[in-house]
């Protein structure tokens, strides 16, 4: 069985020590969806929601997001993040927001954790932003779906383009 990495043997949180790893260059790409009815996402993509650009301000969101995740998630390293890209794209055809995010850096430890708050912190803006016309939005599908670097080499996720 595989062992956590934040657990000792006695059972107790800790942080993972890094200093022995090498340093290599390390991506992850995350990406998630908030399903919304038809009017909510038309109200997005005609920039009628008075609260101003749902993605533009998600879009800034996310890379907040990235930046504070050890702020956020316990037991993640301070990361000298070199570029955090978040894209968000309306889909009609599944009445979603989809968000994506791309975390890089060279350093002894991954970025995973920094591209998944990246798309989660996007996906809470757009809620936030639009919950007065659609409270039934679903915030779902968010995952890892690449990551390269570190001793555990590249991981794709099986269904990602």
């Amino acid at each position: 069985m595989t062992k956590l990495t934040h657990i000792d043997d006695e059972g107790n949180a800790v942080m993972v020590d890094v200093s022995g790893k090498d340093v290599t260059e390390r991506v992850a790409t995350a990406r998630g969806s908030v399903y919304m009815q038809p009017e909510t996402l038309s109200l997005i993509t005609s920039h009628g929601v008075k609260k101003g650009d749902v993605l533009g301000v998600a879009q800034l969101a996310g890379i907040m997001g990235a930046k504070k995740t050890p702020d956020l998630i316990p037991l993640c390293h301070p990361l000298s993040l070199s570029s955090v890209d978040v894209t968000l794209s309306c889909d009609p055809d599944r009445n979603a927001v989809n968000i994506e995010a791309t975390c890089k850096l060279a350093g002894r430890t991954g970025v995973e954790m920094e591209a998944l708050t990246a798309v989660s912190v996007a996906a809470l803006t757009v809620y936030d932003m639009c919950k007065a016309a659609d409270k039934g939005m679903c915030i779902a599908d968010i995952r890892l779906v690449y990551k390269s670097g570190g001793k555990s080499g590249t991981y794709r996720a099986e269904d990602s383009d």
